[in-house]
């Protein structure tokens, strides 16, 4: 049995896109294979013998080859910012509807259009009609709802979406940009595009052979070693609250996990730091010391702007996992 799931990959596909963001999402870490289309390693073919991608085999040797399953099981594993819309069963119908006709009717015509070379018979025109009438259906939900699909704030549909609307602007940049019509859709895209996500989606790998490198996905991440305390520094108010509630749900100063997608945690020596840069004015603060045995939700140690690898905590952070609560930086609360 493998400690780490097993992905299979192709950097430029829209089904394997979507997996890798919802694993981004979930804060989970993977053994990346990229692969070559034309050259199949047989590994992958042995799993799964569709031969497509994005292919995931977990520990147990249980596989997983669906895009749609792979974000569904990361997702299980940790949502954050509630992405599946859990709790209203009218919004979930609404994620369904909308991720279906995406995967059915619009990447019908999509093929249609950036392809028609293999589609003998078809009418690019044609395809690029009734692809732009569902864009444009989209667009006016977009702006209906606040700028995203479901409501004012991001959800599974949209992260399923996003990577096959980048792929008709791929195949008509001139007239998807220059269409007024499309206003909202190209802001909504571009918020996908424009995250530091998306570079980290991207992220290039040679095509993977069992002898040569073992690539993690995210490149840029790594475990959190469970051996060593962690730490957060919390509002007094904000650390109140959890108290009484009995989790802690802030990501950092003013910002909450639901918003964020994670709790920014750091190592000992990262705390003088993160106080002066962001809690040096905020009043009464308090160091939160943090057993990341007793934590249930994924630990992944993500890279800052600058480089620096700091640990992240994507899920709640149970009062129970906090063994220590002290007023920070030594003053009295």
């Amino acid at each position: 049995m493998n400690d780490r799931p097993v992905l299979y990959s192709f950097r430029r596909c829209p089904y394997a896109m979507r997996a890798r963001w919802a694993l981004l999402q979930a804060g989970l870490l993977v053994s990346w294979r990229e692969i070559e289309l034309r050259d199949k390693p047989e590994q992958m073919l042995e799993v799964s013998p569709k031969g497509t991608v994005p292919v995931l085999v977990l520990g147990d040797d249980t596989v997983i080859d669906e895009s749609l399953a792979v974000m569904h099981w990361a997702l299980s594993q940790a949502d954050p910012r509630n992405l599946r819309r859990l709790g209203s069963g009218d919004q979930q119908t609404c994620i369904q509807q909308l991720i279906e006709l995406n995967d059915t009717t619009f990447k019908h015509h999509l093929d249609r259009f950036k392809y028609t070379d293999r589609y003998p018979g078809e009418s690019k025109e044609e395809h690029r009609r009734a692809g732009l009438t569902l864009l444009r259906t989209w667009t006016q939900r977009i702006d209906d709802c606040g700028g995203w699909l479901v409501d004012s704030r991001c959800s599974l549909a949209d992260g399923a979406i996003w990577p096959f609307v980048r792929q008709w602007r791929i195949a008509d940049p001139q007239g998807f940009d220059s269409d007024d019509a499309l206003r909202p859709l190209r802001d909504w895209l571009s918020r996908f595009l424009d995250a530091p996500d998306f570079e980290r989606l991207m992220q290039r790998a040679d095509p993977w052979h069992p002898g040569g490198l073992q690539p993690r996905f995210p490149a840029d991440a790594v475990d959190v070693p469970t051996d060593q305390p962690l730490f957060h520094l919390a509002l007094a108010e904000d650390w109140t609250a959890a108290c009484q509630s009995g989790d802690y749900g802030i990501s950092t100063r003013g910002l909450r996990l639901d918003q964020v997608g994670f709790i920014h945690l750091s190592w000992q020596e990262q705390v003088a730091a993160t106080f002066e840069r962001f809690y040096a004015d905020a009043g009464r603060v308090v160091m939160l010391t943090i057993d990341p045995t007793l934590l249930t939700s994924p630990l992944r140690a993500d890279a800052s702007p600058s480089g620096e690898l700091f640990p992240h905590l994507y899920g709640r952070l149970p009062i129970k996992a906090v063994i220590d609560a002290s007023s920070y930086p030594g003053l009295e609360p």
